[in-house]
């Protein structure tokens, strides 16, 4: 006996392919969902209601609707006010892109990271070529009001959602990335990928000329991944 094809199978990854239409038909969902598609961490609901303009009261059932259909997965932030971790959310694997990031660019970054570990690339060349690029992005922030807002500002913006905290002395103010955009290629590669990570970060406050890097924490440390940043 041949089963009749169901809702269950019709799918899209292995969200059901109404549900989705049923989710995603609505206006007000269809552009949280685009919100979420487009950035590069988990977000916040006041952070998507502020973009769109909207009550976070408004915001939150629409996401728990997305969230209820296998659209969307929750984080819990800790780092969210005293007694009220906050929620982030972001696209779950099962759910459609609906065009907005190329397919082919993670393929390429990993196939580029390949390239380079078997050419004989190592943590040296990569923060190199890091610094390199954090000196050209560094540029594009000469007015900031300082080397510390300005990184936080670009990192953020970069997907690593930056929390700052205090260093080992009062001076010295420390960077956590509470996410990483590159962790599938960081933990299959973290001598090419952190270095260059590393190497953005030092060209960045090299160039800002107000600070310097005191410390760089990646993966292979036990310190979570942080930068550490004194005045000069």
């Amino acid at each position: 006996m041949v089963e009749s094809r169901t809702e269950a199978t019709d799918i899209v990854g292995s969200v059901p392919r109404l549900e989705v239409l049923k989710a995603l038909g609505d206006n007000t969902r269809y552009a949280i969902y685009l919100e979420l598609a487009r950035s590069p961490r988990p977000v916040a609901t006041a952070e998507i209601a502020e973009s769109l303009r909207l009550h976070p009261n408004t915001v939150r059932p629409h996401l728990e609707r997305m969230r209820d259909v296998g659209l969307l997965i929750v984080e819990v932030d800790a780092r969210g006010e005293v007694g009220r971790p906050q929620h982030r959310y972001s696209l779950s694997n099962e759910a459609p892109s609906l065009g907005l990031e190329p397919p082919t660019m993670p393929l390429l970054a990993e196939l580029m990271t390949r390239v380079a570990a078997l050419a004989g690339a190592g943590p040296l060349e990569a923060v190199e070529v890091g610094r390199g690029q954090g000196a050209a992005i560094a540029r594009r922030y000469r007015e900031a009001p300082s080397c510390l807002e300005a990184l936080v500002t670009e990192l953020e913006r970069l997907g690593f959602d930056p929390a700052v905290g205090e260093g080992y002395d009062a001076e010295t103010a420390v960077v956590a990335f509470a996410h990483c955009p590159y962790r599938p290629l960081a933990e299959a590669h973290p001598e090419l990928v952190c270095a260059l990570h590393q190497g953005v970060v030092e060209g960045f406050v090299a160039t800002m000329g107000d600070a310097s890097v005191a410390e760089f924490c990646n993966l292979a440390h036990r310190t979570p991944c942080q930068v550490a940043i004194s005045p000069r």
